[in-house]
C-alpha cells in the first residue's frame, strides 16, 4: 500500500448500539492536527477486522478522513479478522449469512450518532466498502443520509438470500437510494468471480432509471480483491487509479 500523504492515528472504540447488551467495536482513523475532518464509514470485507482493513483506513485518514469502521459481526464473533484461505472463508461466509438488514442498520445508525457527537468531524458521512462491505455499502445508500457511497467490488446485489440480499436483491433498492440524495461510485474488474457482468449492467440500468448520480468503473483483466496488497489478487495499476477515484469521490 502506498505510503499516504498525512500521516493518520488509530484506535479502537465502542459505540453502543441500539438493542445490543455490549458496545459494538470500531476501529477508528483520523488524519493529523485538530480537525474539524469529512468522515467515512468503512465496511469491512467477509474477513472483518483485518489487519489489511485497517491499514486501509489509515489510508483513507492519509487522504484527509476521519474513517470508522464497525464490527458488524459484533453479535456473533466480535473481532473476527479472517484469512483469505478456504477455512477463513467459510467462516466468513457463515459470519455473514447471519447478518441481518435490521442489525447492520442498527449498527449504521450508531456509526453515525457516534460521528456526529464528535468534536473532529464535520458534514454529512460518506462511506465506502469492499466486497461484503460494498454490499453492505450499497444497502446504507438506500437508508441513510450519506453524502456519497464507493462499493468497491461489491457482491450479491442482484439475486436473493446472501448477506443482506433477504428478502430481496438489493440492486431493487435504487429508488431509495435517490430519495437518500447520495452519488455513488461502482467499481469493479472485469475478470471477477464473485460480480457477473450482468450484475454491473443491471446496478447500471437501475441506477440510471432512479435518478442516482453514479458513476461505473470497469478494469480490464482484474480480478475481485485487486486493492487487498497482501494477497496475489492485488493489481497495483487499478488499485492506484482506484485510490484516485475514492479520494474525488469521498472528498467531493
Amino acid at each position: 500500500m502506498q505510503a499516504t500523504s498525512r500521516p493518520a492515528a488509530g484506535g479502537t472504540v465502542g459505540i453502543p448500539v441500539a438493542g445490543s447488551a455490549e458496545p459494538m467495536a470500531a476501529y477508528v482513523s483520523r488524519p493529523a492536527g485538530d480537525g474539524p475532518w469529512p468522515s467515512v464509514i468503512v465496511g469491512f470485507e467477509m474477513f472483518g477486522l483485518t489487519p489489511y482493513i485497517r491499514r486501509t483506513a489509515d489510508r483513507l485518514a492519509g487522504l484527509g478522513l476521519l474513517a470508522v469502521v464497525p464490527d458488524f459481526y459484533h453479535r456473533t464473533e466480535p473481532g473476527f479478522s479472517g484469512t483469505a484461505d478456504e477455512p477463513g472463508r467459510a467462516r466468513a461466509f457463515a459470519l455473514l449469512d447471519r447478518l441481518t438488514r435490521q442489525e447492520v442498520t442498527a449498527d449504521l445508525l450508531a456509526t453515525l450518532t457516534h460521528l456526529e457527537q464528535r468534536e473532529d468531524t464535520a458534514g454529512r458521512p460518506g462511506m465506502v466498502g469492499f466486497s461484503l462491505g460494498g454490499h453492505i455499502a450499497f444497502y446504507a445508500a438506500s437508508q441513510l443520509p450519506l453524502s456519497a457511497v464507493a462499493t468497491v467490488y461489491p457482491g450479491w446485489l442482484d439475486v436473493a438470500g446472501t448477506a443482506l440480499s433477504r428478502p430481496g436483491p438489493l440492486v431493487d433498492l435504487a429508488p431509495r437510494i435517490a430519495e437518500q440524495g447520495c452519488r455513488l461510485l461502482y467499481v469493479v474488474g472485469a475478470d471477477d468471480h464473485v460480480i457477473t457482468p450482468d450484475q454491473t449492467r443491471l446496478v447500471g440500468q437501475r441506477l440510471a432509471a432512479a435518478g442516482v448520480p453514479h458513476e461505473i468503473v470497469v478494469y480490464p483483466d482484474t480480478p475481485h480483491g485487486f486493492l487487498a496488497d497482501d494477497r496475489p489478487t492485488f493489481r497495483p495499476t487499478p488499485a492506484t487509479t482506484t485510490w484516485h477515484h475514492l479520494s474525488a469521490t469521498l472528498l467531493r
